[in-house]
């Protein structure tokens, strides 16, 4: 009798890499059949009175609990043997690396994005990084900034946009005064300098409240990431490629994961913060 690689309770108990379970504990429903003349038996209940296992195969000796189909003789089906494939521990580990990777990417991803908004907003320092969100229509194709120009900060309070084409200094100008880095270009036909007007108090704590609303959206998108690692899995165990208790191990470490990853973006909010509110 050869039995299906399709049943869940056999999935839940084969495929997971914790030891197996008493034998009477699995249970095989709805198992198609043949008994020994050929005749197919139809859907069968079985319970596993014994197995042995060698390879990712797994060989048990089977009782019959009911029957749907007519068959001459329910005996013939009772003790027989059945063999059944099981996932090797290489199998299903390659199944949680590859979604576990590509989870990681992601929240990497996402942290990048944060850490770029971030730099982004303006300290009491200049920095070039808080330039990097503009773009300028250059021949009618929006380009960053710092791709066409050169960025320095002579000091800590200046910056010095000097352009590979002159011929962009005006639009480069106008990109800067539409954006919203709150800074005034003084254009003087070769470069544009710009000075970095001390930060008020009251502006300080309406950043730190754009930082906290940053920092929510990458938990979010973290979130969601993991959402989506989540839903592979079950995908996984829907395709019989995972067991139920392999979904369970692996959700808990990619909440782990999850995790770790919330602690950089709280890591990386107070460290913004501090910046902020340091005069």
């Amino acid at each position: 009798m050869a039995l299906p690689f399709s049943s869940p309770s056999t999935l839940r108990t084969v495929c997971s890499t914790k030891p197996t379970p008493p034998s009477s504990l699995l249970s095989i429903r709805d198992a198609c059949c043949r008994i020994s003349n050929g005749a197919k038996a139809g859907l069968v209940s079985i319970n596993v009175r014994s197995w042995k296992s060698s390879g990712n195969y797994v060989a048990v000796q089977v009782g019959v609990r009911s029957i749907t189909s007519n068959v001459s003789s329910v005996e013939q089906l009772r003790g027989m043997r059945a063999t059944l494939r099981c996932a090797t521990i290489e199998e299903i580990e390659a199944q949680k690396s590859k979604v576990e990777k590509d989870v990681k990417d992601r929240m990497q991803k996402a942290i990048e994005s944060l850490l770029s908004n971030f730099n982004s907003i303006r300290t009491g320092r200049a920095n070039p990084s808080m330039l990097d969100r503009i773009e300028v229509e250059y021949y009618g194709t929006p380009v960053s900034l710092k791709s066409i120009a050169q960025i320095s900060t002579p000091d800590s309070n200046s910056f010095l946009v000097q352009p590979y084409d002159k011929s962009s200094l005006k639009l480069i100008e106008k990109a800067i005064v539409s954006s919203d880095v709150g800074l005034s270009p003084n254009n003087d036909g070769e470069v544009i300098r710009m000075s970095l007007p001390q930060l008020t108090s009251d502006r300080r704590k309406e950043l730190s409240k754009v930082v906290a609303k940053q920092a929510e959206e990458g938990k979010v998108a973290l979130r969601n990431i993991r959402r989506d690692g989540l839903k592979a899995y079950e995908k996984l165990e829907k395709e019989k490629k995972l067991s139920e208790d392999n979904v369970k191990d692996f959700s808990s470490d990619l909440q782990k994961v999850t995790d770790e990853y919330m602690k950089k973006v709280e890591s990386l909010c107070k460290q913004k913060e501090k910046e902020l509110l340091t005069v």
